[in-house]
């Protein structure tokens, strides 16, 4: 019998759209000058380069002056912090996360801490949300930068952005908001003029574009070191010869991701709950991490206390179900997630506990057979440990 592919594991990475790998693979083909020579080869690789980052920009609704193509979500991260809080060491030397932010955020500040830097990490409640008001307790005179995520990519909690912003101006409008909208990017409205928001990560693989591009919206105004040199590249701040195929595929991957984004968003929402609701009538004693409805449309986790996260993944990876148990970028250490730490997630749970994230490209039919096998594993599994324990 012929077994479907179900693939639930887009916060690591998402398939491209058949049209993005087209697009790149014609511009690799045809368009294969250097944006930066001044002759008409080049002339026609700098003009994808500005009509990629004019439809970011309008998405976006910001100036297509204050996007910079980087290699992904990492780079745009270490770019933000790093950049700005030592371009604005004078000012201060003091910054706020959460203590759930990705490890590309977690890791620069830890970095900046040595030359230092203090950091204020956030705990979120028992959702994984930041309530604004602790933001406001932790903001001093010499707070130069917060940087706070959209999405979770483990849970799925969203953080209240707006309110988190304007609490940041009212208090000191010279304070620097970036936000890491890598996992929120095209689930959730994201604006950086309406929400006040000053610096904000994109990664294109997150939104079926290809792996090795993304962007930093910058405000205008709003400055930072470069963390590379050798070239005046996107203003001088990121180096290096232009990713054009990259940026087209980007752009493109963008515009098909917001076509009929509303109608997309509401079936990733019945697939969450169909998945959530059928594995807590199957399995009443598996408990959700983080947020249900009011978290994002893409992205759940759930524990299966007294079984392992990494055994139930090879189980499913059987049916070809692709799932993971936590972040793509520690998976390979036996460390249990931070994220389900700071929500002080008990030993049994987090040991447990499986990651689900969903794609625009999921179907009806994927889902109805993710949650049947998905409810058949566990209950085999338990039934093993039962016998065995």
């Amino acid at each position: 019998m012929h077994t479907m592919e179900v693939y639930l594991d887009n916060s690591a990475t998402t398939r491209p759209y058949p049209e993005v790998i087209q697009e790149m693979q014609r511009i690799m083909a045809e368009e294969y000058g250097n944006a930066s020579s001044l002759h008409r080869r080049g002339g026609r690789a700098e003009r994808i380069m500005s009509s990629s980052r004019q439809v970011l920009a309008e998405i976006l609704g910001v100036k297509s002056g204050e996007i910079i193509f980087t290699s992904g979500g990492t780079e745009s991260n270490n770019l933000a912090i790093q950049g700005i809080a030592r371009r604005y060491r004078r000012r201060g030397n003091h910054l706020i996360t959460t203590a759930i932010e990705h490890s590309s955020v977690l890791q620069p500040l830890q970095q900046l801490e040595k030359e230092g830097f203090e950091v204020t990490y956030l705990l979120p409640d028992s959702k994984g949300v930041i309530e604004p008001q602790k933001v406001a307790e932790a903001l001093t005179p010499r707070t130069v930068l917060v940087s706070i995520m959209h999405v979770n990519n483990e849970i799925g909690s969203v953080q209240p952005i707006s309110q988190i912003s304007s609490i940041i101006k009212n208090e000191n409008p010279e304070v620097i908001f970036h936000v890491d909208a890598v996992q929120s990017f095209s689930k959730l409205p994201v604006s950086p003029e309406e929400q006040g928001i000053d610096a904000l990560s994109l990664s294109a693989h997150k939104f079926h574009g290809p792996k090795g591009i993304g962007a930093l919206y910058l405000r205008e105004g709003v400055l930072l070191n470069p963390l590379f040199w050798g070239g005046g590249h996107e203003r001088g701040l990121r180096p290096g010869t232009e990713n054009t195929p990259a940026a087209a595929g980007m752009a493109l991957a963008a515009r098909l991701s917001f076509n009929g984004r509303k109608e997309k968003i509401r079936r990733l929402y019945s697939f969450k709950e169909k998945i959530i609701s059928s594995i807590e009538r199957e399995h009443p004693w598996a408990r959700l991490n983080g947020p249900r409805e009011e978290g994002a449309p893409h992205i759940f986790n759930i524990s299966f206390p007294g079984l392992k996260g990494e055994i139930i993944l090879h189980a499913l990876e059987e049916h070809s179900i692709y799932v993971s148990t936590g972040s793509a970028c520690h998976s390979d250490s036996k460390e249990p997630s931070h994220v389900l730490k700071a929500l002080n997630v008990d030993k049994d749970s987090l040991e447990g506990a499986v990651r689900f994230s969903l794609s625009f490209l999921n179907t009806e039919e994927e889902i109805d057979y993710a949650a049947d096998r998905i409810n058949s594993v566990i209950a085999e599994l338990k039934k093993f440990q039962t016998i065995t324990s």
